[in-house]
């Protein structure tokens, strides 16, 4: 991914997966405290106390019944409603009481960038944040995989647990891993390879990346899908969808290093740039659904609380559509 060429905030050390001494989580249960007054205070009531239910899973309680999609796993076919309506069903649950939750975060060079205040690094962690919170209170267990570009294995793994102090941990190493030197395109595929063969039981998954990587993540994505809940969360930076009239840039891959210098006050330039984007979005789009993952996309230049609420009435409106063309073929 090429971006405006600047230095790179500083990092901080090397991160091991050993856990974070107790003096080391204040900061981060400051910056937590910071997300709960803003983002999760926004939430707060919009999500009417049960996050959890707007996932489903393999559990006892039947949630709705919904017709067939190519992607569905075939075992959870309703055979007596599709013998009555001639028309294949799958039955959704909600999920068993407590829930395993992974989150999969993407730390490699090209998140790191950002054009505005906000980077799609920092994007990464305030939605991780949220999220494994809200899951949290839930009695939910959370844990993480991250993948820092620096090679095919993950460089920190934190098993899923609950409670406060388990949050402050993740959430210490999210902020403190560093991401790897820009040497190399990130190997996604082999990512997401690795966290097929670490997960054993099914769970829900959440992929935090702007999925700049080269092509070969699709099919270990949908392994993934076919096992566990999956949620795909990318993040997007604007100048990624839409040059700036800049005059000479110096521009420069944030993951390989490679520098070219392009007149961004050539016009023509910008609108090849904004159709490739555009294309490039519908086809990565295409991939995930065909990887059978839900997906929300995280701009850098909107509020986290606000594009978790597109999620919310997103789903909330698809089970309502579910429902009812359930109850028109009955």
């Amino acid at each position: 991914m090429w971006t405006p060429w600047r230095r790179r905030r500083s990092e901080a050390p090397g991160a091991d997966s050993a856990p974070a001494s107790p003096a080391a989580l204040p900061q981060a249960s400051a910056w937590l405290q910071r997300l709960e007054w803003t983002v999760m205070k926004r939430l707060h009531g919009q999500l009417q106390g049960d996050f959890r239910s707007l996932f489903r899973g393999t559990g006892l309680d039947l949630a709705d019944l919904r017709e067939y999609q190519p992607h569905d796993d075939v075992r959870h076919i309703d055979w007596n409603v599709t013998a009555r309506l001639q028309v294949p069903h799958v039955r959704e649950h909600h999920e068993d009481r407590e829930l395993a939750a992974w989150f999969l975060v993407d730390l490699s060079g090209s998140v790191q960038f950002g054009s505005g205040p906000t980077s799609k690094r920092e994007l990464a962690l305030q939605a991780t944040a949220v999220l494994a919170a809200l899951l949290s209170r839930q009695g939910n267990r959370v844990g993480l995989i991250l993948h820092t570009g620096a090679g095919p294995r993950a460089q920190v793994i934190v098993p899923p647990r609950t409670g406060r102090t388990h949050l402050l941990q993740m959430l210490h190493r999210l902020q403190h891993t560093p991401p790897a030197g820009a040497t190399q395109h990130s190997d996604l595929a082999s990512w997401l390879r690795q966290a097929q063969s670490l997960l054993r039981q099914p769970a829900m998954l959440l992929v935090v990346s702007d999925f700049i990587a080269p092509d070969g993540w699709q099919q270990p994505l949908s392994e993934l899908s076919r096992r566990h809940e999956l949620l795909a969360l990318r993040l997007q930076d604007v100048v990624e969808q839409q040059l700036p009239a800049a005059g000479l840039v110096w521009l420069q891959d944030a993951e390989t290093g490679e520098q070219m210098l392009l007149d961004l006050g050539d016009r023509a330039l910008r609108e090849r740039f904004a159709a490739q984007a555009l294309a490039r979005d519908e086809a990565l789009t295409q991939s995930l659904q065909r990887a059978g993952a839900d997906h929300l996309t995280l701009r850098t230049d909107e509020a986290v609380d606000r594009a978790l609420l597109r999620l919310v009435q997103r789903r909330r409106r698809t089970a309502r559509q579910a429902m009812h063309q359930g109850r028109v073929h009955a």
